[in-house]
């Protein structure tokens, strides 16, 4: 430090304080609380863009920065500001995704650590499965009963192209769940369905060219959900639908979802799956510890239920192929000549 005669100072380089760039002020993990926000319905979701439902007008929105890397997903509750007008070119921020009621989920095989939300707050699962072309898939239907059991969510059962097979062997298997079904002829109404359907959030589920997306636009006329046709050499259906959309119908939502060729099951533990088996589970109950359920497990009491006949072979073969498939072994579906699992 340098002083001058009189016992002053000069100033010199270290007394001169700079701001450091950007502000020295602290930034805060406060939100904006959006006091004006209006409560909306998200129907779609498209590269980054939100349709929300905003008092009966549809509304176009973008997530707003302070949410951060959540998702927002069809069927959520969501907060809304900006211009909520409707009109084009408008485009709204989504502020707030409210608390969801039940999240369906599913991994893309029973090894993938990776979750993917595919639609909130539904209280119904429709499992749509195809008598033949291509051939019906037990093991798919099982895998998403446990996903909907898993998640809360009351399943349905909608067996599509009656008027090409019978439904008896595929009823035989679930008939001790007493699951509900619909099974469903081209040329035949809808009434039935449409009373299960009525004031509720249904989610639709199904494999490719199982007809989903046709049963879809029948209940709701003008909807125009992509169709498509199943290939012969390989029995499978194209993708369709690549995006899921919430329709409103009779005082409840339709969600319509892409068509799928797995349900992976690796975000629901071994126990899950075994309550997802309600005919089953009441025999787990008396297993030891750890039981992996599995033909040589020993002392297993659903294994001992099937020696006596009272448990459906059918049923545990599922449930092991199932428990098997989470440890990286094979699930693939039957031949589809066969419509047995």
């Amino acid at each position: 430090m340098s002083r001058t005669r009189g016992g002053g100072r000069h100033l010199d380089e270290d007394d001169i304080r700079v701001r450091a760039r950007g502000g020295s002020r602290p930034r805060t993990r406060k939100r904006p609380k959006h006091e004006d926000a209006r409560e909306g319905l998200v129907t779609a979701v498209d590269r980054g863009r939100y349709r929300c439902l905003v008092d009966g007008v549809p509304v176009v929105a973008m997530k707003a920065r302070e949410l951060g890397r959540g998702s927002i997903v069809v069927g959520d509750r969501v907060d809304v500001v900006g211009d909520l007008s409707g009109r084009p070119d408008t485009l709204a921020r989504v502020v707030r995704v409210r608390e969801r009621a039940s999240v369906l989920r599913r991994t893309a095989d029973d090894t993938d650590p990776v979750e993917r939300v595919i639609v909130a707050n539904a209280d119904q699962l429709a499992i749509v499965c195809a008598l033949a072309d291509p051939a019906p898939q037990p093991r798919f239907v099982d895998r998403c009963l446990v996903a909907a059991y898993a998640a809360g969510l009351e399943p349905l059962l909608c067996l599509t192209k009656a008027d090409l097979a019978s439904p008896d062997e595929m009823l035989a298997i679930y008939r001790p769940l007493g699951l509900p079904y619909e099974v469903l002829e081209p040329d035949e109404g809808l009434e039935e369905l449409r009373s299960r359907l009525a004031g509720r959030t249904t989610v639709f589920v199904g494999s490719s060219g199982v007809g989903k997306s046709t049963l879809v636009n029948r209940l709701v006329p003008g909807t125009d959900r992509a169709v498509g046709h199943v290939n012969a050499v390989t029995g499978r259906g194209r993708h369709t639908s690549t995006s899921a959309l919430a329709l409103e119908f009779e005082g409840g939502w339709l969600i319509d979802t892409p068509g799928v060729r797995s349900f992976g099951l690796a975000h629901i533990g071994p126990e899950e799956i075994v309550r997802g088996f309600h005919d089953l589970d009441e025999f787990a109950a008396d297993c030891p510890p750890d039981c992996t359920h599995q033909a040589d497990a020993p002392a297993c009491a659903i294994g001992a239920a099937l020696d006596r006949g009272e448990a459906d072979p059918d049923r545990v073969a599922s449930l092991r192929r199932l428990l098997s498939s989470r440890e990286g072994e094979d699930d693939s579906e039957p031949a589809p000549q066969s419509p047995t699992p």
